[in-house]
């Protein structure tokens, strides 16, 4: 990765500002090494995410549907969640999608990840590839969780994520990821 003539920022002490179930907001000082700016930025800590793309042996993709509550509105995606705290992001793919689809089993490894907004947050969104993925047991929902499971050939997935019917955009990182494989 090109570097150029950029200078890295030097992390000085931070505090926490806000503490809940799902993300901290920290006040964070940086200083530049080459301007000796210092300031404090706003960093979100969050767990990092994992999000699974499963394909049944008849290609066709797994979704899930359900209320978000930051839109205030439906939203189609990929299974997923939270990884906890020492968890393997592909232990953890799996226990979601069982969790949230009832589906599981067939051939299972890490595809990827992704830096959600690196701007303020400072998780990764890691991605799981299951395939061959059937229904294999009852889902577990959270308590807040109330959700519809889909299934769409992937090209139909696909043009859904290029006309906005899907808009959520780890899900849409996660198409792209799961495509470039394909073109190999």
């Amino acid at each position: 990765m090109p570097t150029g003539k950029l200078s890295r920022w030097d992390k000085g002490a931070e505090r926490t500002l806000v503490s809940t179930k799902i993300l901290e907001v920290r006040a964070v000082q940086f200083r530049h090494a080459g301007r000796g700016t210092q300031r404090e930025f706003t960093i979100i800590h969050v767990p990092d995410w994992v999000n699974v793309i499963a394909v049944t042996p008849d290609q066709q993709v797994v979704l899930v549907k359900q209320f978000r509550f930051g839109s205030d509105d439906f939203s189609l995606e990929l299974p997923g969640g939270m990884i906890e705290a020492g968890e393997d992001p592909v232990a953890a793919g799996v226990r979601e999608l069982q969790e949230e689809t009832g589906f599981g089993g067939g051939k299972v490894r890490l595809l990827g990840q992704v830096q959600p907004n690196p701007a303020i947050m400072d998780n990764h969104c890691h991605y799981v590839l299951v395939e061959g993925a059937v229904p294999s047991g009852p889902m577990d929902w959270d308590s807040d969780e109330e959700i519809e499971v889909e299934t769409a050939p992937l090209a139909t997935v696909l043009a859904w994520a290029r006309s906005g019917v899907i808009s959520h955009s780890l899900t849409i990182a996660g198409l792209m990821l799961y495509e470039g494989t394909l073109a190999r």
